[in-house]
């Protein structure tokens, strides 16, 4: 398409969204944001960024959209640019040891990186040659320097021990705890124990939006406190109960818990959810697990009030079909996509319906009432949660 492609969101969540697309490597750091004329602001954002933001589908969030500006978007002056900088940088330092700057290794410096605080935390697709090796002592000083970062440290694959522990190694700095700020809410948690998960911020925005007034909250995958904290903090929930069995993120819980006031509001259960021993308490349920939380729905269903049901917000990777290329292809993907979080909804109804029945031996109704997508994956692949109301009739 023609034009620069841009995020449109309110003016309220200009600064939060700005952050969290600087933070993935999404935002156009060489162009301007710009103010259209209905208030809202326009974040240039990078073409290879799209698959994740979803282009094919108007961000169905109610944050923002995609958008492709075709009037002028201005560029920011070229001495402020930190990627042509951190190239100058490193073709001297390269030059230095008897090298040079080829496009191979051109192709091997950081596209993006995420920044907490003083930390740089760079990809793992970066600084994977050879070459970096006999220099890395004034290369990871001249990195940091360049970025304007005291520490840095660089991100492995995911382990798989069940924890979704991030390999992380630090390159320069003697400690790994850092700060991040999402819409006014304080995180503290070590970067190479803990992940920090910065595209699910709308979603953190909407339950924030929320009013649990008087409400009673479990959070069954509650983490260092992604929705636990939006729960407590601006929703206002009476209480909340967070389940957690990563103990190196209940620690950085407690902490978050702590820096934000809200300690006193809050429950932490340290374990498998599944052993979890509470019945009956809860007027909202947050299922944030992907791509699938469905182990939980019957802890879920034993939560829930008994006598006046609730609600429970259901994460989800769901796949949509491929289409095929003809001229009302975009059409088609946008109508399957919705299509297929529909009966993926439909069928999780159903079941959640079942687990409530056989519970309590009594009928429950169960009301889809909304659902919203957060992000995409790949082209086919849509994290959506699912807000199903569940009263017994």
């Amino acid at each position: 398409m023609d034009g620069v492609p841009c995020l449109r969101v309110p003016s309220c969540h200009a600064q939060e969204l700005k952050s969290s697309l600087q933070s993935r490597g999404f935002l156009d750091r060489n162009l301007c944001l710009v103010k259209d004329a209905d208030g809202t602001v326009l974040l240039p954002i990078l073409q290879s960024s799209l698959v994740h933001l979803d282009v094919q589908s108007p961000a169905n969030s109610g944050v923002g959209e995609i958008v492709w500006r075709k009037g002028p978007v201005q560029p920011k002056k070229a001495r402020g640019r930190t990627g042509g900088k951190l190239e100058k940088v490193l073709e001297e330092l390269l030059e230095s040891h008897g090298e040079v700057l080829t496009e191979e290794l051109r192709k091997d410096l950081p596209r993006s990186f995420q920044r907490h605080g003083d930390l740089i935390l760079l990809g793992d697709s970066c600084f994977t040659l050879p070459v970096w090796k006999k220099m890395e002592d004034q290369l990871w000083s001249a990195v940091s320097s360049t970025l304007g970062a005291k520490r840095l440290a660089k991100m492995g694959r995911i382990s798989q021990t069940g924890f979704r522990s991030p390999a992380v190694t630090m390159l320069l700095g003697e400690h790994s705890w850092v700060t991040h700020v999402d819409n006014g809410i304080r995180y503290d948690f070590d970067v190479t124990k803990c992940m920090f998960s910065a595209g699910n911020i709308t979603e953190k925005l909407r339950v924030a939006a929320l009013d649990c007034t008087g409400e009673t909250v479990v959070d069954l995958y509650a983490g260092i406190g992604y929705f636990t904290l939006p729960y407590l903090v601006h929703a206002k929930a009476s209480h909340v109960h967070a389940c957690e069995w990563n103990p190196h993120a209940v620690e950085a819980l407690q902490k978050n818990l702590q820096a934000n006031g809200v300690s006193e509001r809050c429950t932490i259960h340290q374990g498998d959810n599944r052993q979890l021993q509470l019945r009956d308490v809860a007027d909202r349920v947050n299922l944030g697990l992907i791509p699938s939380s469905e182990e939980a729905w019957p802890v879920a269903c034993r939560l829930l009030k008994k006598k006046t049901g609730g609600i429970l917000h259901i994460h989800h990777n769901v796949t949509s079909p491929s289409t095929t290329a003809a001229a009302d292809a975009a059409l088609q993907r946008v109508s399957g996509k919705k299509e297929a979080w529909q009966a993926w909804a439909n069928q999780a109804a159903n079941r959640i319906s079942c687990l409530l029945r056989d519970l309590t031996s009594a009928a429950w109704l169960t009301n889809i009432q909304h659902i919203e997508h957060v992000k995409s994956y790949a082209p086919h692949v849509h994290h959506i949660v699912l807000d199903l109301e569940c009263r017994p009739s």
